[in-house]
């Protein structure tokens, strides 16, 4: 099983700073599921053309079942994950989006201003999640528990987590 993870950043493709967001939603995977998994990673600037890009290669190409984006979700000008999402997807999951921006609004109520959302490429499932580690956590852990289903529903792998770190719903078989 393959799994994606892109950190959308002018700065940290640049150099100027270090990669944080990425690996905190590495760190975050690597704690909840016990599937084994690699992990296609890269961290790439705000340009919608190349995020669409890098999103086709991890799903088309890499095959990953999971591409998890970070930063990117404003409403600054340069923001623009959630149009290259919306690009490359067969369907849209709004409900992801939905979701992640409930359980940030009991933390900042400026996470009216997110757009993160979700979509389906093929085999695959694209989360954008925002650009700060611990609304990183926030949003994934939220969200999470629907994610090993809807990779189901999408003849994707089976994936198994930690129940003791995290949750996660299957309906049960009748």
């Amino acid at each position: 099983m393959k799994l994606g993870v892109i950190n959308v950043s002018d700065r940290a493709s640049a150099g100027i700073y270090e990669d944080i967001p990425g690996k905190a939603a590495v760190a975050l995977l690597q704690e909840w599921i016990t599937t084994p998994f690699e992990t296609a990673y890269a961290v790439i600037p705000d340009e919608q053309a190349l995020i669409e890009e890098q999103l086709r290669k991890l799903c088309d190409e890499e095959q990953c079942s999971l591409v998890l984006t970070t930063g990117g979700t404003g409403p600054a000008v340069r923001d623009v994950t959630p149009e290259a999402t919306e690009a490359v997807c067969d369907k849209m999951m709004p409900g992801f989006g939905e979701l992640m921006r409930a359980t940030s609004l009991q933390y900042v109520p400026t996470a009216i201003l997110s757009r993160q959302t979700a979509g389906i490429r093929g085999s695959s499932l694209i989360i954008n999640l925002p650009g700060k580690p611990k609304a990183i956590g926030e949003c994934l852990e939220a969200v999470f528990p629907a994610v090993p289903y809807c990779i189901d529903l999408i003849d994707g792998p089976f994936i198994e987590v930690d129940p003791e770190k995290i949750k996660i719903f299957r309906p049960k078989q009748s």
